[in-house]
C-alpha cells in the first residue's frame, strides 16, 4: 500500500497501527540481510505503534500520516537510536535530541521504524562509502541504489518501509529516488528544517521525503516542513499543502498549457540511451496532454559539477572539523603519551573512510591561503551564474525537466575506485543545490535497454515547491494509467529472485 492508503485503513479501523508497523519488521527481517538498507531496527517501534492505536481510540484527533512507519536516513540524530552518519567515527552515538524533522514525524503520528544506510557523512553517489557495508538495489542486488540516500529509497522500493526521511546535498534524495523507482523530493533550500542533520555543506544540505507516490511525499513534506526557529536559514514562508498540489494535479491536468523547459546545454549524447530515450517519451506523452515543450539556455550548468566539488568539500572540511576525538565520538590513543594532537590525528585517520579523507583534503587546500580565492572564491561567482541562469529560464517557462541521472544503476564496485565518474552521477542534480531551487524526481518507466528504473526531474522557481507537486503527480497518474500500476508493482520480488 501507499502511505495514504495505509494511513486511511488505519484511521477507518481496518488495520492498526501496530499490525502495520509488525508487518514492516517482519519484511525487514525477511530481506534487509540481502538488500542492507538498515543501520539500525528501532527496538520502539511496536511500543510507539500502540501508542498511537490507544490515542486513536481514546478519541484523539490525528494527523493524516498516524500510525504508518516511516525510515529515518542516519543523517537525522535521534534520541532513541544511534546516530552514525554511516561513519566509524560516530559507531554508537547515541544524541541528546530529536532532529526537528524527527521530532515533527513523531507529533503527526508517524512511527520510526529505524536508521537507514548511506554514504558516510553523505560524501558519495552509491552509499558504497557507507562504513557498514552498501546497501544493495531491491530491483537488482549486484547492482547500487544510488546515493548518498540508498538506504532510504532501497527500504522504501523492498517495501521495507512505505515512507522515509532523506538529505539532499547534491542529489543524495532524486538520483536515488532514479535508480529504484521511487519518487524523492528535494524542497526549496530553507523550506525544511536541518536542525540536528549532521551537516555535510551547510549552504547545500537540504531535508526532504522519500515515497512510493508523489501524494505520499507531499504528506510527508506537509508534516516535516515550515519554519524552525532552530535553524537560522529555515524560511519563515506560509507554505500550502503539498499533499493538496499533489490531489489537484493528479484531478485536474495540471499539464494543459504547462511551459516545460528543457535545458540545450543537456544533449541526449550525454546520457545512457534507455534514460535518454524514457525522458523523450515522458515529455511527448506530456505534450499529449497540452504542455508546451520549450528549448532554454543554461550555460553555465556545464561548470556546475566542477563548483560543487570545491563548496562541498571547503564546508565539509570546515564542518568535520568538530570531529576531533575531544567532544564526542571515536577516540583512539595511539602510544603512551601521546598529545591532543596525536590522539587527533590517529581518530580521524582510523574513523573516517576514504571518500571523507579525500575530499577533506581538496576542501582544505581550497580554502588554503593563497588559494582561497582562486578556487572557493570562484566557485561561488560560478553558483550566482548558474542561479541567474536559472532565473532567466524561469522567466520563460514554467517548469524545467532533465533526467534525474545519466544512467540507470550501475553495478556495485564499478565506480568506486574512479571518483571522478561518481561525481558525474549528479550531473543533473547538483544545479538545484546550487541555485537552493526546489526539484522532484518521479518514475518514468524502464530503460529499454537493461530493464532498470529511470526517472524524471523537474525543477521549479524558489518556493514553488507546490508547482512540483502538481506536475509531478499530473504525469505520474497518466504514466500509472499506461502501465496499469505503479511502476515498483513491476519490480522483481526478492523471493522470486532468490528462487531463480
Amino acid at each position: 500500500m501507499s502511505a495514504a492508503d495505509l494511513a486511511g485503513k488505519i484511521a477507518a479501523g481496518e488495520v492498526s497501527s501496530l499490525e502495520a508497523t509488525r508487518a514492516h519488521l517482519e519484511r525487514i527481517a525477511a530481506v534487509d540481510t540481502d538488500v542492507h538498507a538498515f543501520l539500525h531496527v528501532s527496538e520502539h517501534a511496536e511500543r510507539a505503534a500502540s501508542a498511537i492505536d490507544e490515542r486513536r481510540s481514546a478519541g484523539e484527533r490525528m494527523g493524516p500520516l498516524a500510525g504508518v512507519p516511516l525510515a529515518i536516513k542516519d543523517v537525522l540524530v535521534t534520541t532513541d537510536m544511534p546516530s552514525t552518519s554511516g561513519s566509524r567515527i560516530l559507531e554508537g552515538y547515541m544524541s541528546p535530541f530529536d532532529a526537528t524533522v524527527v521530532a515533527r514525524a513523531r507529533a503527526a503520528g508517524m512511527v520510526p521504524l529505524g536508521k537507514t544506510n548511506m554514504d558516510e557523512f553523505a560524501m558519495g553517489s552509491s552509499t558504497e562509502h557507507s562504513a557498514y557495508g552498501p546497501t544493495r538495489n531491491p530491483w537488482d542486488l549486484d547492482r547500487v541504489p544510488g546515493g548518498s540516500g540508498g538506504g532510504s529509497a532501497a527500504a522504501v522500493a523492498a517495501y521495507e518501509a512505505p515512507i522515509a526521511l532523506g538529505s539532499d546535498t547534491g542529489g543524495s534524495i532524486r538520483q536515488p529516488a532514479h535508480l529504484t523507482g521511487t519518487v524523492g523530493v528535494k524542497p526549496t533550500y530553507g523550506g525544511v528544517s536541518r536542525y540536528g542533520a549532521i551537516a555535510l555543506a551547510s549552504s547545500l544540505d537540504q531535508v526532504g521525503p522519500v515515497a512510493r507516490t508523489v501524494l505520499d511525499a507531499g504528506l510527508l513534506h506537509d508534516a516535516i516542513g515550515g519554519h524552525d526557529p532552530r535553524d537560522s536559514t529555515s524560511l519563515t514562508d506560509a507554505w500550502p499543502s503539498f499533499a493538496e498540489a499533489a490531489r489537484q494535479g493528479a484531478r485536474d491536468g495540471a499539464l494543459k498549457g504547462l511551459r516545460v523547459g528543457v535545458i540545450r546545454e543537456l544533449p541526449d549524447t550525454g546520457f545512457q540511451a534507455g534514460v535518454a530515450g524514457s525522458f523523450r517519451a515522458a515529455l511527448e506523452l506530456m505534450q499529449a496532454q497540452g504542455a508546451e515543450i520549450v528549448e532554454v539556455s543554461a550555460p553555465h550548468i556545464e561548470y556546475a559539477v566542477a563548483a560543487y566539488y570545491l563548496i562541498l568539500p571547503a564546508e565539509a572540511s570546515s564542518n568535520l572539523a568538530k570531529f576531533d576525538s575531544v567532544r564526542f565520538g571515536m577516540r583512539v590513543t595511539p602510544h603512551a603519551g601521546a598529545t591532543v594532537e596525536d590522539v587527533m590525528a590517529a581518530t580521524r585517520d582510523a574513523g573516517f573512510g576514504d571518500e571523507v579523507k579525500r575530499r577533506i583534503i581538496l576542501g582544505t587546500y581550497a580554502l588554503s591561503a593563497g588559494y582561497y580565492d582562486a578556487y572557493y572564491g570562484s566557485a561561488q561567482k560560478v553558483r550566482t551564474l548558474i542561479q541567474r541562469d536559472f532565473d532567466d529560464a524561469f522567466a520563460q517557462v514554467d517548469v524545467i525537466a532533465t533526467p534525474s541521472a545519466p544512467t540507470t544503476a550501475f553495478p556495485l564496485g564499478e565506480k568506486i575506485d574512479d571518483p571522478l565518474q561518481m561525481y558525474l552521477n549528479d550531473v543533473t542534480t547538483i544545479p538545484a543545490n546550487l541555485a537552493g531551487i526546489p526539484g522532484i524526481s518521479i518514475p518514468s518507466g524502464l530503460a529499454a535497454d537493461d530493464g532498470l528504473p529511470v526517472g524524471i526531474q523537474f525543477l521549479a522557481p524558489v518556493r514553488e515547491d507546490a508547482r512540483l507537486y502538481r506536475v509531478g503527480a499530473a504525469l505520474e497518474a497518466l504514466l500509472e494509467d499506461g502501465w496499469g500500476a505503479p511502476l515498483l508493482a513491476r519490480a522483481p520480488q526478492l523471493s522470486e529472485r532468490e528462487n531463480s
